[in-house]
């Protein structure tokens, strides 16, 4: 199996796995118990959230773990909505982009229910926002800009920092998705809350993070002990939180060699594929990681059925299996048949040159037999 999918999900690195072992197998103490066994369990996940904070790389703020990116995204929304509600602000306005996470996109539809204000600003063909519409839609109304800083979809990067520097000077709040950001690039300055996961950076599933600036925390989102700094209940795991800890640390370390490994990938793979095929969204403001490219005509699921040992995808996982074209693509500007005809190819850490170059050779192959029987 060639392993291509790695926007959906990371390999758990070998280092991180060796930090959790311990702590699935004898080291089973509740972290917020006194005991000696629970003291050491908070202690460990203490230096864990340390370290995720560093990766993080932003000064201010404080980190609460999370069961998910989505749980923090989720928890940044609706709990900054709630703790405005209590002031009589008049701030009710909340500005979003198309092409972000469902996680962002529903949470904020949900809201909208309730009597938030949402915008949804478009994006140009090559998915980045204009600042020009942003400053003519920021208003004394508006609350929270949740904006990501690299599409899960097609990798392409938005100026988060001249972002959150608008969405201030409106005396707004600015929230980052920067799950596929983490590890992978540094966390632009600005926002005043950020939303991290463990398994985009060669970490456990089940865990995120939420990172908040002093002053900025949202009003509690799940309720009962308050384990989690006083702000989110639940028994944390330390198994989780240690291996978060543990990647964090791991892809701070080799971010630089992680970058130049995946720009070698990146030139490979486009050589690879040959012509015939168009690259959706900017080359130039974007992770060269996340390769999302379309071919006139071509059939991506049936390239999916074609290639079984080759693990690729036709956009988000989050949102496989809906039947429906990705709203990042249809964002941009493509209609039903080109957004069909896309496909995503993610790699990273652990990819080879060879197993690349060979996976895209076979892709080009498997395109042009479609095109032989479809002529």
């Amino acid at each position: 199996m060639t392993y291509l999918d790695y926007q959906a999900s990371t390999p758990v690195a070998p280092e991180v796995a060796k930090a959790m072992l311990p702590w699935l197998e004898e080291k089973f103490a509740n972290p917020h118990s006194p005991s000696r066994w629970g003291s050491e369990a908070a202690a460990a996940i203490e230096v864990a959230r340390k370290r995720v904070e560093e990766a993080i790389g932003l000064k201010g703020g404080t980190l609460a773990f999370t069961g998910s990116a989505t749980e923090a995204l989720n928890w940044a929304l609706k709990g900054t909505v709630e703790k405005a509600a209590k002031t009589n602000s008049g701030r009710t306005r909340i500005i979003t982009l198309a092409t972000e996470h469902a996680a962002v996109l529903d949470t904020c539809e949900w809201l909208a229910t309730k009597g938030v204000d949402l915008t949804v600003l478009p994006v140009g063909p090559d998915g980045r926002l204009d600042l020009d519409l942003l400053a003519r839609e920021l208003d004394k109304r508006v609350l929270l800009v949740a904006v990501m800083q690299v599409n899960n979809e097609i990798g392409v990067t938005q100026p988060i920092s001249e972002i959150a520097k608008m969405t201030h000077e409106a005396g707004a709040l600015m929230l980052c998705d920067a799950v596929q950001a983490l590890g992978r690039m540094e966390i632009c300055k600005g926002p005043d809350l950020v939303a991290v996961s463990a398994h985009k950076i060669y970490g456990p599933k089940g865990i995120g993070a939420l990172w908040m600036r002093k002053g900025a925390e949202p009003a509690p989102f799940i309720h009962g002990g308050a384990q989690e700094r006083g702000l989110r209940s639940g028994t944390l795991s330390p198994l989780l939180a240690i291996g978060f800890g543990a990647a964090a640390r791991l892809s701070d370390e080799r971010q630089t060699r992680d970058y130049d490994h995946v720009q070698k990938l990146w030139k490979a793979a486009v050589h690879a594929l040959g012509p015939g095929w168009i690259i959706n969204g900017s080359v130039r403001h974007r992770y060269h990681g996340n390769l999302n490219i379309r071919r006139e005509g071509l059939d991506g699921a049936r390239l999916i059925a074609d290639l079984r040992d080759v693990a690729f995808s036709l956009g988000s996982a989050c949102a496989s299996g809906s039947g429906r074209p990705s709203h990042v693509l249809r964002a941009l500007g493509l209609d039903y048949r080109q957004a069909r005809s896309s496909i995503r190819l993610g790699f990273g850490r652990y990819t080879t040159q060879k197993e690349l170059v060979d996976a895209c050779h076979r892709m080009a192959a498997a395109a042009h037999e479609q095109e032989k029987l479809d002529a």
